[in-house]
C-alpha cells in the first residue's frame, strides 16, 4: 500500500429528500502489486446503511449545512464544518454504471457495494480533474480511457495533493492547455518507464540493484521515472532487440522531468561562451591539515577567532584534523557566528537545546491514532524509517540495526521535519546528515548543524527542482568554457545535458566518496572559498579527468552514464581538490572571463594584470579571491597529479602569523 487515507467521501444525489446529499464515507488507497499500479476506492461501510450516511442539505445560497438522516440521534463530530461552500459534482446511482475494467480487475462486490466501490490499474487513466483553490475541501474525479467518469471523491481530512505526489511516482502528469484543473496522463512515458520491470534479466541484476538503492533514483518523485528507463539501456541482453536508441532516451530524459529540461537561451543573462584561451592550469599543492595548535593560536582569551579569512584559507588548502571538527564544522556551517566569544557561544547552545526539545516533543507526543490522521507526518516517518535502515554502515557509529547512532539520525530527522514541514523529509537527506551527526557525536548540535546545511541545500529537495536545473546550467556554462570540444562531444552523444551529474549535485557528492574523504571534502567546501559554486569546478575537474576515456572509447549515452556512476568510491578527493583549485586560478586569470561565468564564480572583475599580486586589473578592480593568496599559505604536500612529496615541507607556513 503506497497511499492510504480515510476520510474520502462520494456525495451522492441519491438522498430522501430533493434538497439533501447522500455523504459515503470511504477509504482510498494506491496499491503496487507486481505489474500495476491500482487504484482503490471502498466504502468504510460494505452494508451501506443509511441510518450511517450524512446527508447535506442546500439551501438557496449554495451554503451546505451539515444534517443527518432521521436514524441517526448523536452529534457530529467537531472535525466535522458547520458550513462550508464548494463546487459540486453531483453522481446519482444511474448515472455512475462503470463498464467492465479493461484488465478484469473489476469485481462485483455482494451487499450492494459495487454501486459504489471501484478500482482501476493506472494504465487506464486518462485524466484527473482537481476542484478550484480555495473552494471547500478538495476533490478529484478520475477519467479513464474508456471514458468512464468515477464518482467525485472528496477529501474532508486533509487536501489530495499526497495523492498526486503518489500517482506521479507512477506516471507523468501534465497540465491540460484547456483547463488548468485537468491533469492528463501521459501514457507513452508509463509505458516507457514499465519497461524495465519487464525486461529485468540477471546477468545485469547486480549492477541495477545496486543504482536502484541510490538517490539517483529514489530522492525526487519525478526523476525516478528516469532511472527505471535507464536501467532498460543497461541490459547486456541482445542490444540490436533490446536497447533503445540513445536519441530517444534524451528526448524521454528531458519529457520526464518538467521543469529541468535545460536551454540555456531562455535563461536570464544568456551568454553565448565562444572559444577562449585559459591558458594553462597552474601547479597546486595543498598542505597538512589544520592542527589544533593552529586552531588555539588564531584565538583570543575570550575564544574569539582573530583571523576569520586566514583561518578559512587554511582550511581550504589542508582540511581540518579530526579532533577539530567537532568545533570548527559548527562555525564553517554557520552554527556559531565566526565573531562570537566561547560565553556567547554557551548562552547559543542553551537556548538551541530548548528549542531542538519543544519541538522533538511536538512529534514524540504524537498518538498512534493521531498519526493515522496526520498522512503527512505519518509518510515523513515512513520515508525517514526507509532511508535510515539503508545508511552507510561501514562506519562504526552506524553499525547494526539497534545503533544508537541509527536512532539519533531517525530523531533528528523527525524533529526536522518540526521545524520545516511544508519542506517535511525528502529522500536523500539523510546523507547529508549522517557525516554531520558522526562528527558532532551531539544531538543537539547535530541538529542544528543540519539545519544551517539545509539552509544551503534545500532548493535541491523542492518539487520543481529548480537549484537542480540552475546548478545542471551553470556546470553547462563552465564546462563549455573550460573544454568546448569535450562538450561539443558530450551533445553528440545525447549527453550535453549532463544528466549523469544529477547524483553529484543533489547530495554534494556523498555517495562518491568514502566516508572519510566526504569529511574532507565538505569542510573545504564549507569555506566558500576560492570562489561561489566551487562544487561545480569539482564536477569540472573530475569530467576533466574522465574526458580522455570517454571521447578514446567512443563511449555513447548509455556508456558515459555506466562509466560516471562506477567512479563511487574510485576518485582521489585530494587530486581532485587541487584540479577544482587549479581550473579557478585558471579562469580568475583569465582577462576576457564572459560574463555569465564571472557571475557564477562571483568574481568581481574579468581582467587581471599579469604582474598584479594584489589581484587589481588595469581599472582598479579586485577579484573576489586572488590566486596569489593561496600560494602564499600552502605547504606542497600533495601535488597537483595527486602525489604526496614529503620532501618539500617548507618553513613558510610555520612563520606564517595572523594579519
Amino acid at each position: 500500500v503506497a497511499y492510504e487515507q480515510e476520510g474520502v467521501f462520494i456525495h451522492s444525489s441519491c438522498g430522501k429528500n430533493d434538497d439533501q446529499d447522500n455523504l459515503i464515507a470511504g477509504v482510498l488507497r494506491v496499491i503496487e502489486k507486481e505489474n500495476e499500479v491500482i487504484v482503490d476506492w471502498r466504502p468504510l461501510d460494505d452494508t451501506l446503511d443509511t441510518s450511517n450516511i450524512l446527508c447535506a442539505g442546500k439551501d438557496s445560497s449554495s451554503v451546505v449545512e451539515w444534517t443527518q438522516t432521521p436514524k441517526e440521534k448523536s452529534s457530529r463530530g467537531a472535525d466535522r464544518p458547520s458550513s462550508y461552500e464548494a463546487e459540486w459534482d453531483m453522481v446519482t446511482t444511474v448515472s455512475f454504471k462503470k463498464k467492465p475494467h479493461s484488465n478484469g480487475d473489476a469485481t462485483t462486490h455482494a451487499n450492494g457495494e459495487s454501486k459504489w466501490s471501484f478500482l482501476f490499474s493506472l494504465t487506464d487513466l486518462k485524466s484527473i480533474k482537481q476542484n478550484k483553490e480555495g473552494m471547500g475541501w478538495s476533490y478529484l474525479v478520475f477519467c479513464l480511457k474508456d471514458d468512464v467518469r468515477l464518482p467525485a471523491l472528496h477529501f474532508h481530512r486533509g487536501d489530495s495533493k499526497l495523492l498526486i505526489k503518489c500517482l506521479e511516482k507512477h506516471v507523468v502528469l501534465s497540465e491540460s492547455p484547456q483547463d488548468k484543473r485537468i491533469l492528463l496522463v501521459n501514457s507513452q512515458n508509463k509505458s516507457l518507464s514499465q519497461s524495465f520491470e519487464n525486461l529485468l534479466d540477471e546477468p545485469s541484476y547486480g549492477l541495477l540493484q545496486k543504482l536502484k538503492k541510490d538517490p539517483y533514483t529514489a530522492t525526487m518523485g519525478r526523476f525516478s521515472k528516469v532511472t527505471n528507463y535507464i536501467f532498460d539501456s543497461f541490459r547486456l541482453t541482445d542490444p540490436s532487440t533490446q536497447r533503445r536508441p540513445p536519441s530517444e532516451m534524451a528526448d524521454f530524459l528531458n519529457d520526464a522531468i518538467p521543469g529541468l529540461k535545460i536551454n540555456q537561451q531562455e535563461e536570464p543573462g544568456f551568454e553565448v561562451i565562444t572559444r577562449i584561451d585559459l591558458g594553462k592550469q597552474p601547479e597546486v599543492s595543498r598542505r597538512e591539515p589544520v592542527s589544533a595548535e593552529e586552531w588555539t593560536k588564531n584565538m583570543d582569551s575570550e575564544g574569539r577567532i582573530l583571523n576569520i579569512d586566514y583561518i578559512k584559507q587554511l582550511i581550504f588548502k589542508g582540511g581540518l584534523c579530526h579532533t577539530l571538527r567537532k568545533e570548527a564544522w559548527k562555525f564553517l556551517l554557520g552554527y556559531f557566528p565566526w565573531n562570537s566569544t566561547k560565553e556567547e557561544r554557551a548562552n547559543l547552545q542553551k537556548r538551541k537545546t530548548d528549542e531542538y526539545f519543544r519541538m522533538k516533543l511536538q512529534w514524540k507526543s504524537v498518538s498512534e491514532e493521531q498519526e493515522k490522521r496526520n498522512s503527512r507526518l505519518r509518510d515523513y516517518r515512513s520515508l525517514i524509517e526507509k532511508d535510515v535502515n539503508r545508511t552507510d554502515r561501514t562506519n562504526k557509529f552506524y553499525e547494526g540495526e539497534d545503533n544508537p547512532g541509527l536512532i539519533l539520525l531517525h530523531d533528528i530527522l523527525m524533529t526536522y521535519c518540526m521545524y520545516d514541514f511544508d519542506l517535511g523529509y525528502v529522500q536523500g537527506m539523510s546523507d547529508l546528515l549522517s557525516p554531520v551527526l558522526y562528527v558532532m557525536e551531539n544531538e543537539v548540535d547535530a541538529f542544528w548543524c543540519f539545519v544551517s546545511y539545509m539552509d544551503q541545500m534545500h532548493q535541491n529537495f523542492e518539487e520543481q527542482m529548480q537549484g537542480m536545473k540552475t546548478q545542471l546550467i551553470q556546470l553547462s556554462t563552465l564546462l563549455r568554457l573550460l573544454d568546448s570540444g569535450f562538450c561539443s562531444y558530450l551533445e553528440s552523444q545525447d549527453s550535453g545535458y549532463l544528466y549523469f551529474c544529477f547524483r553529484w549535485l543533489l547530495i554534494r557528492f556523498k555517495r562518491e566518496f568514502s566516508f572519510q574523504d566526504i569529511l574532507r571534502l565538505w569542510e573545504v567546501m564549507w569555506t566558500e572559498l576560492p570562489c561561489q559554486n566551487f562544487h561545480l569546478l569539482l564536477c569540472c575537474a573530475i569530467l576533466e579527468s574522465e574526458k580522455q576515456q570517454i571521447m578514446d572509447k567512443h563511449y555513447g549515452f548509455n556508456e558515459i552514464l555506466k562509466h560516471v556512476n562506477e567512479l563511487s568510491m574510485k576518485i582521489d578527493v585530494e587530486y581532485i581538490l587541487c584540479k577544482a583549485e587549479a581550473i579557478s586560478m585558471q579562469m580568475m586569470n583569465c582577462k576576457e572571463l564572459p560574463q555569465a561565468v564571472s557571475e557564477i564564480l562571483g568574481i568581481e572583475s574579468r581582467s587581471v594584470t599579469p604582474d598584479s599580486d594584489t589581484g587589481e586589473d588595469e581599472s582598479g578592480a579586485v577579484l573576489s579571491c586572488p590566486a596569489s593568496l593561496y600560494q602564499s599559505i600552502s605547504t606542497p604536500v600533495i601535488a597537483a597529479n595527486g602525489t604526496r612529496d614529503s620532501t618539500q615541507q617548507t618553513s613558510e607556513t610555520q612563520s606564517l602569523t595572523p594579519v
